[in-house]
């Protein structure tokens, strides 16, 4: 028989790949890895053991990779990596072999094959694909690697511009080193090569198509980026942290923590850059920019993310370290959060502020490892060679686009300084740092590589660095030209919002829209079979729409929606189970209980209201309240004209968040001057479940507020809370907004409004008591489902002197309304602040300055509830009732001390 008769029937044949792969695959079972003896003495068995050589190579070649520009350690033993492993021998190196998937060769000898695998694996790039399931994609990437082959192809004009950013990264660092001398700058000195590749990251996606790059980072390197990616001028980095600006209400923030926007010029049009502004919380920004990108994505209509595209910034520690980072990877390509992949940049160089041992800093051998729980291939390029930079780019964005995953490119590189400018590393780390000084900068490596390949002369190097030098003295910008009369297509004008009135307005609408409205949300547009309570509730609701039964929560929450939806506006809410909601009671998403694929048979009443209304987007989240919270924030910052909702599941599951609450949402306009609407739920009440999932954290959110940062309210109605989501959109002004939602009063028969209610009036931050005379002698105010407690007890012990205020708003404090309602009990002698938290926690201390302040006649208010606790409520029921019942003493009868 010829070898083209068995050639392709072959189990060997390269179109059995696939097959081969997973032999291959197997072959790194360690309980399968074992040496083949006597490959050589069959041609089968030899064959496989090349087989399993170049599968070798491509899962484990990266740990031969020379990525390290210190080169510091040897690699690690790879013995997978020696053809005698297989039990191939030196007299096998000339033979031939079919070459089975191996891109660029379908047969040639041993010696070739190793040659052509060294080139692509272990050579300044080395990748991590392997852990990919889908063959496509593992596909597409072992042909970019082997095909490249370790040789790049980098133009004459491309090497010339990767030195020209170098040298403008070098010489911006020794400009601002020797003109801000001993000033914190987190120097990108030993990472240089992240200019070029930024700047190559942006022309590669504007010829993709991208319109659109947002991007987050932390403090390294922050200064050099604005400067020569982002077009930010050196005076306002350096001045305005300075000397600030003394008629500004805000307090500003430190240069390394400045966020920027531009448009530049590329050879494919303009394109827009952020870069988020961020908080020296390491990785947070990493979700607050994925929901920035999703909120622009949104607004083009870019289901795919080809316009708008995520640059994310790591530092090696931190990516290993921070939990957000899973959390926001794991987010990644869920529904109601992808973008289409992100482009993800790890800034390696080799510490973590002081510690560099990598025994110390993590558990995996890469930093990168937790990219493989979203299948991410991993490109790790040496720091030092800027053209494998550029390749690297090049593969990292085309894969981006070519399958909407995303990409990680690992910078190995460097720190040339300590943390900052003010530390001193060799106290730590001598070995490192000597070999850091002895190593020359990679501008000046590059540059001589060029001249050797007469590619540029010493002096044009030279003038490199003069030119770029001059310009810096003469305040001139490094970056790509900026487009200063560029007019986005899909820009958001937030002026509107500066100088807002943050007065009550008018909420309520008209009875007869209420009343479409309440059919829209109401009439189903197919036939699908609910589930009978949920029926129930359906039925519940159209008996509302027709006066029949006093409003409820659900309905009203959806009314609201669907009143914004109506005029324009989009929605868009998101939590664990917040499609359905946490107490049963939104329904805002209807199952066929009949169907039979999970992708049919939904139905959801408010995408139904007419062909020109808003989004409405309604998302049931993944498991995490840090990461899903955080690119809330980043939508609501990027889009004023959505009214973007969080429920926490229990509100102090929110304390898994703090640091989005603390450093982005309570602070970032003070410290930014970044507006956001971002509404927050948090199911809040004392109501003997025990210490978890009763509070909120109400004192916490109250003691963040100041210069009118936030609104806190606590609405003990439907109603309230139909006008409260209103006016979050309705009003001229954004900011965030906490709501102290309620969990029992949902269904509580008191706790009902009228239609109405709805279509007239609006928020009220107080709620006089509708039943108490005017010559009350005692005033209890209070806030939250407390009030329905103190209304009970005050009608069963007939106090008909007693009256009970409710406080809607907390902040900010509506002292003229608190004053008025106060001032119609001029017979009071006695007023009485009752809470069902503790002491130490509620309103209590952080209101009573703005409760006295109100009290007429110099009265002060006294304190009735919980004595002060570490826990914020009992976990027994018997102490949980005694409790209340003295809480209830207190407030309506008790003596007051004076």
């Amino acid at each position: 028989m010829n070898v083209p008769d068995w050639h392709p029937t072959s189990p060997l044949y390269a179109g059995n790949a696939a097959y081969l792969e997973q032999f291959g695959d197997d072959a790194l079972t360690p309980w399968l890895n074992q040496p083949l003896p006597g490959a050589a003495a069959g041609s089968d068995a030899a064959q496989v053991a090349v087989l399993r050589l170049i599968n070798a190579y491509r899962y484990l070649g990266v740990r031969q990779a020379d990525l390290d520009p210190l080169r510091r350690f040897e690699p690690p033993p790879t013995p997978e990596l020696d053809p005698a492993h297989y039990g191939l021998t030196e007299a096998d190196l000339t033979r031939e072999f079919e070459t089975g998937s191996l891109f660029g060769v379908e047969r040639t000898t041993l010696a070739d094959i190793l040659q052509r695998l060294n080139n692509a694996y272990c050579g300044h790039v080395g990748v991590e694909y392997m852990h990919i399931t889908d063959v496509a994609r593992k596909r597409w990437l072992q042909e970019r690697i082997e095909s490249a082959q370790g040789r790049f192809g980098v133009s004459i004009d491309l090497k010339k511009q990767l030195l020209k950013r170098l040298t403008d990264a070098e010489t911006l660092e020794k400009f601002l080193h020797t003109r801000h001398v001993g000033q914190k700058r987190f120097s990108l000195e030993g990472g240089e090569s992240l200019i070029p590749l930024l700047d190559q990251v942006i022309a590669r996606c504007a010829r993709h198509g991208a319109k659109e790059i947002v991007m987050g980072m932390a403090h390294r390197g922050r200064i050099n980026v604005l400067a020569n990616i982002m077009g930010c001028s050196l005076e306002s980095l350096y001045e305005e942290p300075l000397n600030g600006y003394p008629d500004s209400p805000l307090s500003g923030d430190v240069k390394y923590h400045k966020g920027f926007s531009s448009d530049i010029a590329t050879p494919y049009g303009p394109v827009h850059l952020a870069l988020a502004f961020n908080p020296s919380h390491l990785e947070i920004v990493h979700p607050v920019v994925r929901g920035s990108v999703r909120a622009r994505q949104d607004r083009r209509g870019d289901v795919l993310g080809y316009e708008v595209v995520p640059v994310i910034l790591h530092g090696d520690a931190a990516l290993s370290g921070q939990g957000v980072v899973m959390e926001s990877l794991n987010m990644s390509q869920t529904r109601g959060f992808r973008n289409g992949g992100a482009i993800h940049i790890v800034i390696n160089n080799q510490i973590g502020f002081t510690t560099s041992d990598p025994r110390d800093v993590r558990s995996t051998l890469y930093c990168t490892d937790v990219a493989k729980m979203v299948e991410a291939p991993v490109l790790h390029v040496n720091g030092d060679d800027p053209e494998a930079v550029a390749f690297a780019v090049q593969t990292a964005v085309d894969f981006r686009y070519t399958f909407h995953k995303n990409c990680f490119i690992d910078l190995v590189c460097y720190r040339r300084h300590g943390h900052n400018e003010q530390d001193e590393p060799l106290a730590t780390q001598p070995l490192m740092y000597r070999r850091i000084q002895a190593h020359p900068s990679t501008r000046v490596l590059y540059a001589q590589r060029l001249v050797d390949e007469s590619v540029l002369s010493q002096s044009q190097v030279d003038d490199l660095v003069d030119v770029c030098r001059e310009r810096l003295e003469h305040g001139e910008s490094l970056s790509s030209p900026i487009l200063s009369d560029f007019k986005a297509t899909y820009g958001m004008d937030w002026g509107r919002f500066k100088h807002g009135d943050p007065g009550e307005v008018p909420t309520a609408i008209s009875a007869s829209r209420l009343d479409f409205l309440g059919e829209r949300i109401t009439t189903l547009q197919h036939e699908i079979e609910l589930h009978s309570r949920v029926q129930k509730v359906l039925d519940d609701r159209r008996r509302m729409r027709a006066g029949e039964l006093p409003v409820d929560w659900g309905y009203a929450e959806n009314l609201a929606y669907a009143s914004l939806l109506d005029v324009g506006y989009n929605v868009r809410v998101s939590g664990q189970d917040s499609a359905r909601g946490t107490f049963f009671h939104r329904h805002a998403v209807w199952h066929d209980q009949k169907r039979e694929r999970r992708q049919s048979g939904v139905y959801v009443p408010l995408e139904h209201i007419h062909g020109r209304q808003g989004d409405f987007t309604i998302i049931d989240s993944l498991l995490s309240e840090e990461a899903v919270l955080a690119f809330e924030y980043g939508y609501a910052t990027a889009d004023p004209d959505t009214l973007v909702v969080w429920e926490a599941q229990f509100g102090d599951f929110a304390n898994g968040a703090q640091v989005v609450i603390d450093q982005f949402i309570t602070s970032g306009e003070a410290k930014w001057g970044r507006l956001c609407g971002l509404t927050l739920m948090l199911p809040h009440g004392l109501e003997g479940q025990g210490p978890e999932h009763s509070s909120a954290r109400l004192e916490r959110y109250l003691q963040l507020c100041a210069q009118e940062n936030i609104q806190v309210c606590v609405p003990t109605l439907p109603a309230q809370m139909f006008h409260l989501l209103r006016r979050q959109l309705v009003r001229p002004v954004r900011k965030p907004l906490v709501i102290m939602s309620p969990k029992s009063l949902l269904r509580h028969p008191a706790a009902t409004s009228s239609l109405a209610d709805l279509s007239s009036g609006s928020f009220l931050p107080v709620i006089d008591d509708p039943r108490a005379p005017r010559d009350a002698k005692r005033v209890v105010a209070c806030s939250g489902r407390v009030w329905f407690d103190l209304e009970a007890a005050r009608a069963a012990r007939g106090l008909d002197e007693v009256a009970l205020v409710r406080v809607e708003q907390l902040y900010p404090f509506p002292e003229t309304a608190f004053r008025a309602v106060l001032a119609a009990y001029p017979q009071a002698g006695t007023f009485v602040w009752a809470q069902e938290e503790p002491m130490n926690q509620g309103a209590w201390y952080q209101t009573l300055h703005h409760l006295n302040h109100c009290a007429p006649g110099g009265h002060r208010f006294h304190y009735a509830g919980r004595p002060a606790a570490a826990a914020p409520a009992s976990g027994y029921v018997s102490r949980h009732r005694a409790e209340l019942e003295a809480l209830l003493n207190d407030a309506l009868e008790n003596p007051c001390e004076a």
